[in-house]
Parts: structure tokens; sequence; C-alpha cells
């Protein structure tokens, strides 16, 4: 995982970026992984697991854009109404655009095609359906976590899940 120089998570880089930083001089190791090492014939150094970068990087608001793809990955790919992922999932309005619902993260989730055909054109509480994810816009950390399958115990801290 990549920080910029004030501790805030950036990005997730691969193992060759961050040696490549480290070795130019642009980050500094601030975690590293005692299971592994990086052999060379004649060195060893440590395995990066957190890097932070040497000059502060100005990134601008880190906006996540809406979309059907960023949707499903905030849902975790299940239905928000039946909590499968088995089934194919769609895009669901909670308050149905025919009813002054807008395409915003507060009132789109993932459904099941399923649920979504009983829902219909109806709020939940009128279909008697009970949303079991509640909507909401997410941040750029909750797209890092999406990156990689297992979120290793030494980025918690600043991911701020520890």
């Amino acid at each position: 995982m990549v920080l910029n120089q004030s501790y805030e998570p950036l990005t997730v880089c691969t193992l060759k970026k961050a040696i490549l930083l480290i070795f130019l001089g642009k980050a500094e190791i601030v975690q590293k992984d005692d299971r592994k090492s990086i052999r060379t014939v004649k060195s060893n150094f440590p395995w990066p697991s957190v890097i932070r970068i040497s000059k502060y990087i100005k990134v601008p608001y880190k906006k996540v854009i809406l979309s059907r793809k960023n949707i499903l990955r905030r849902d975790n790919y299940k239905c928000a109404y039946c909590g499968r992922s088995d089934l194919t999932l769609t895009i669901d309005h909670v308050v149905p655009k025919a009813r002054g619902g807008s395409d915003s993260w507060e009132n789109l989730v993932t459904a099941c095609t399923k649920c979504n055909n009983i829902k219909g054109d109806r709020t939940p509480e009128e279909a008697n359906m009970k949303l079991l994810i509640k909507p909401y816009k997410p941040s750029h950390i909750i797209f890092i976590k999406n990156i990689v399958s297992k979120i290793d115990e030494k980025w918690k801290p600043y991911l701020y899940l520890s």
C-alpha cells in the first residue's frame, strides 16, 4: 500500500513499483513483511508492505464515480434485499425514478432480479421488503480494500480499520 507523506492511503501498487520508488529515494518503507524478503546475489532486502511517499502529493478530492460496477462493489456483490450473491444482479432505485427517485449513491442498491421484480415500481416499505444494506456514498478507501482479495493486517491502521 502507498501512503502520502501525511500517512493517508493513496493506492495499492505492485511490489516492483514499490521497490523502484524506494531505490529512487521517492519513498520509504513504513511496514515490512518479515516473512518475506527480496534476495539478490549479494544482498537481502526487506519486503515492503506499506510505503510512504517522501514528498507530499496534493491529491484532488478522490471522488468515486457513480457506476453500476462501483455500486456492485460497494454492496459486495450481494442483493440488498435478500443478501444472495448467487443470482443475476441488477441495480435498483430504492425510491423509484417514477416517484422522484434520483440516480445517487443514497438511492441505488444492488438487487437480484427476483427481488427487483417483486419490489417493482414501489418503495421497499410498500413492497414489504427490508433493506439489508443501507445505501451510502463510499470513500476511496472502500475501493482500496476491494482492489486486493485479502487485506494485510499491517494496512488496517492506515485504512482506519483497526
